[in-house]
């Protein structure tokens, strides 16, 4: 009788144990605020954006092609010519022959047609793209710094919630062990080889989630790290800085801001042409529009090879007095030269089809990236809808429906009417499930971050307070 009750004693510490375990394992479903000093979304995003080495770069760009388009709607650079012309031979005496002369001349050229106006309209029209590559940017960082923030936040819970539960499986041991050891009720060898198992099964499950959990810091340092160069030169060449925040994330888990309107995120089938109107505004599809213009500017340049490139010259001729001392008139010429376009089948038609084949390029592109995010959009909803109904059969059913399973298999086993390897069974499911909630909220919000991506544009901040479901 004392040994039966020894081990009903010992159950009902470990459904105590069970019970406390459940309550933890809930808590990060409660409102918690974040850890002080920690890298929450905001302050990744707002790191990423700062210190982005890209978005400095193109801004340099945006100015050279700024600087390009002014210079190349000028004149080309008049040449001056300087010479002594008809010297004679036998003496080199400037003042021997009538026509040896002194001569200074000066060419300016003029481009075929209107080649200057246009090149000056494609660089500008170049240089109209950059803010919205700029603009794309900063969706793409606010996308994949999401993303992997929140893989990062999902690997962090993860283990601490197998933190929170280990000393449940230890204490099962503990009295495996114990009971094994003093041949108190049924507990056989099996069971406490399974309790080892299950443990150290545990804690490779927990040296798998730091090997995600790194990986996803280690890649999220690449955005929020700084690395530049400094004014400051040493012996050994350009001083530079490289630093990264520290990674301590808080608990509590952001809600995103959806951008995207209720209706169309619940549609079950996009209207793509509704979809294709709103995605026309994204920066990536408006800066495939300049390209689009900047190449028509680029085929009317190439039809302007079909017109003469003109050249106006001048020159001045200083001539000595004669032998005598006669003075002698000096010479003054002026002319015009241009180019004759006259055979084109093998430059200029090709010039211009080629051209004009560019254009088309261009507008694939842009419908190729407009089908491209349809499709992209269509995926992140469809996945988004289906993990909402998760969540809900999750929150609703499935882990009150576990914990109930794994309270059910203690108590027969307390009642010697179950197994132990059942208990086990029950504790790890309900355990897998509380770790499949948390990666279920953690990707909903990655789909969100998804999702906004292609409503770039429409509000400045994505985020709102951190806070729990």
């Amino acid at each position: 009788m004392i040994r039966p009750q020894l081990k009903r004693i010992s159950c009902w510490v470990c459904a105590v144990g069970l019970c406390v375990g459940s309550a933890v394992v809930a808590e990060p479903l409660s409102d918690q605020p974040g850890a002080t000093g920690s890298l929450s979304l905001e302050r990744a995003i707002a790191l990423a954006r700062q210190q982005d080495p890209w978005l400095e770069g193109n801004r340099h760009a945006e100015q050279a092609l700024n600087d390009l388009s002014v210079a190349s709607g000028s004149l080309p650079d008049p040449k001056v010519s300087v010479a002594f012309a008809n010297l004679p031979t036998n003496t080199w005496d400037f003042d021997q022959e009538p026509m040896t002369q002194f001569k200074v001349g000066v060419t300016q050229m003029f481009p075929r047609g209107d080649q200057l106006a246009l090149q000056r309209k494609q660089l500008q029209l170049s240089r109209a793209g950059k803010p919205f590559e700029r603009e794309e940017r900063e969706a793409e960082l606010r996308r994949r710094v999401s993303w992997l923030w929140l893989e990062a936040w999902r690997t962090q819970e993860s283990i601490a919630l197998i933190n929170r539960n280990r000393f449940l499986f230890e204490q099962m041991l503990e009295i495996t062990q114990s009971s094994y050891s003093s041949a108190v009720g049924r507990t056989r060898q099996q069971d406490v080889i399974r309790a080892q198992l299950e443990l150290t099964r545990l804690e490779d499950r927990l040296t798998q989630l730091q090997q995600q959990q790194d990986a996803s810091l280690a890649q999220l340092s690449q955005w929020v790290g700084d690395v530049g160069e400094v004014a400051a030169q040493s012996d050994t060449g350009p001083a530079f800085r490289a630093a990264k925040p520290a990674y301590e994330l808080p608990r509590a888990l952001p809600q995103i801001t959806r951008l995207a309107p209720a209706q169309l995120l619940e549609q079950q089938h996009s209207d793509w042409q509704q979809l294709a109107s709103r995605f026309l505004e994204h920066p990536s599809v408006r800066k495939l529009e300049q390209d689009i213009l900047a190449s028509h500017a680029e085929a009317d340049l190439a039809r302007q090879r079909y017109k003469p490139e003109w050249g106006v010259n001048a020159s001045y001729g200083y001539r000595d007095d004669d032998p005598m001392g006669n003075q002698r008139a000096d010479f003054f010429s002026i002319g015009v030269s241009f180019d004759m376009p006259l055979f084109t089948g093998n430059r200029q038609d090709r010039q211009v089809s080629a051209a004009v084949a560019k254009v088309e390029t261009e507008k694939t592109r842009k419908w190729l990236r407009l089908k491209t995010m349809l499709s992209e959009f269509d995926e992140a909803r469809a996945q988004w809808q289906r993990l909402n109904e998760r969540h809900e059969l999750y929150k609703s059913r499935l882990l009150p429906q576990m914990h109930e399973q794994a309270e059910a298999s203690l108590t027969a086993y307390t009642n010697d009417s179950g197994d132990f390897a059942e208990v086990m069974r029950a504790r790890i499911a309900e355990l897998n499930a509380e770790i499949d909630a948390l990666a279920i909220a953690a990707r909903r919000q990655q789909l969100v971050a998804q999702l906004n991506y292609y409503f770039a544009g429409s509000v400045a901040d994505q985020t709102g307070e951190s806070h729990h479901e």
